[in-house]
């Protein structure tokens, strides 16, 4: 399905769901290397509407448009987005093109350089966030992919000629809709990490057992003279990364050392000093570990990383500071599957425990609408004073889903007052009308509850 043709000497490329995520951005990197960049998609929102726009590279019409697949291309790539039996992908199919996934042209892209692929259920956008803001505050030269928009960063994707490395956020789902192999496998690393395993994408991986062995795989894929970097506490984790090869390196990580004064978190050194993040809770302090071992592989030394990580401020929309006042705050977090909900809930508490914490959560995927998996999410929220869950019925018939009674979902969670909400004007008159008085709140979707405007809600929070 691919060749060994450098992407650099590939100038003609259509991208099929040009309008995902991270397809839009790998369009507007390869604009910027100078390809002839052409798309479809069958939906295109924002910000990736505006952005394609302003280059030039947005679809005249919304669709699949066959006769957009010529001969003269030199590859197409194809979204997850799409379809087996797309137009377009038939089309490129019938003319015996080059047919890339993401994970499969990014790997083609970076076959001359160091890979450091970052997996994991959990954390791995925070931790390729984490060692970006690193490289980037000491000048070094290196290509990325990452699921998130980060500060200071214009684009999601990069790919260069001169850099010698490349910071991959190596996702697990499948890498294209004809090619059923997870992403995290393809792109065939020399420095891993496995943040933590909790079972997900159940519509693809229908058992933990299946879901974990795709971790497994990846483990045993570190080659030779490689890294596996893992959780050395998380027991899913333990079972996949079991030393098997003498020629690999592997390093265990646990939560960085600290102390929380006034709801600020200070990293305690080897030195014994004392260094204030902007981020907090457990699994972050995991994640900085992380991101520590990897950048100690790259060279950078323990004091420059740290001075670096004074100034990260996250992920966009992971565990995002909205607005802050004097005794309320207000955060986003792209949360849904079981074990981040536990974790992000149960940090707020404890970094700000003086105050009530109002919790909203939106379930928004296949795999936390689905009531076979729904009992996953027991006890999870029980840290929150105030716990709330939100979805909504339509997504539920466009998953193809049954309906969900609310008092299915509270006795999933196994917490008698969970309130639970299917509208969201009601959810917004329910926030609206809380006692904000020294409480928090925090929203956790991969959605966007609707359309809730959270920054007018945030300034009535904090007054």
């Amino acid at each position: 399905m691919t060749s060994s043709a450098a992407p650099s000497s590939l100038h003609r490329l259509h991208l099929i769901a040009t309008g995902g995520s991270i397809m839009h951005n790998l369009a507007l990197a390869l604009h910027q290397r100078g390809a002839h960049v052409t798309g479809s998609d069958d939906e295109i929102f924002e910000p990736a509407k505006s952005r394609l726009a302003a280059a030039g590279l947005l679809p005249e019409a919304e669709g699949w448009f066959p006769e957009k697949i010529t001969a003269d291309l030199d590859a197409v790539i194809v979204g997850m987005h799409a379809r087996p039996d797309n137009p377009e992908l038939l089309r490129a199919q019938e003319l015996g093109l080059r047919v890339y996934s993401f994970p499969e042209f990014i790997y083609e892209a970076s076959k001359d350089k160091q890979r450091i692929v970052i997996g994991g259920s959990h954390g791995k956008t925070s931790i390729t966030s984490l060692i970006l803001h690193v490289l980037r505050y000491h000048g070094r030269k290196f290509d990325y992919a990452v699921g998130a928009q980060l500060e200071g960063f214009e684009l999601m994707v990069q790919l260069t000629d001169d850099a010698p490395i490349i910071i991959i956020e190596g996702d697990e789902y499948l890498a294209s809709p004809i090619d059923r192999r997870p992403k995290f496998h393809l792109y065939q690393h020399h420095i891993g990490v496995i943040s933590g395993i909790s079972w997900d994408h159940i519509n693809v991986f229908a058992t933990e057992e299946i879901y974990r062995e795709q971790f497994k795989i990846f483990a045993e894929m570190t080659p030779k003279a490689g890294v596996l970097i893992y959780d050395r506490d998380d027991e899913q984790t333990q079972l996949v990364t079991v030393p098997t090869s003498p020629d690999v390196k592997y390093i265990g990580y646990g939560p960085h050392e600290n102390v929380v004064r006034d709801g600020q978190t200070f990293l305690v050194t080897k030195k014994d000093e004392q260094v204030p993040v902007k981020i907090f809770g457990e699994h972050n302090l995991r994640n900085i570990s992380a991101a520590k071992e990897v950048c100690k592989q790259l060279g950078i030394k323990g004091k420059e990383f740290y001075e670096a990580l004074g100034s990260f401020k996250g992920a966009a929309r992971r565990l995002e500071l909205v607005r802050e006042g004097t005794d309320s705050v207000v955060y986003k977090d792209f949360a849904h599957a079981p074990s981040k909900l536990k974790a992000t809930a149960t940090a707020f508490k404890k970094q700000f425990p003086e105050r009530r914490l109002v919790a909203c959560l939106e379930l928004h995927t296949f795999s936390s609408l689905n009531p076979d998996f729904l009992p996953q999410y027991a006890h999870t929220f029980d840290a929150p004073d105030v716990a709330v869950v939100y979805f909504n019925p339509a997504v539920l018939a466009h998953k193809r889903l049954p309906a969900l009674p609310p008092e299915a979902v509270q006795a999933a969670f196994q917490r008698p007052d969970l309130r639970v909400f299917t509208d969201s004007r009601a959810l917004a008159d329910f926030l609206h009308a809380q006692n904000w008085t020294a409480t928090n709140l925090l929203m956790m979707s991969s959605g966007t509850f609707d359309g809730l405007d959270l920054v007018q809600l945030a300034e009535e929070v904090v007054r």
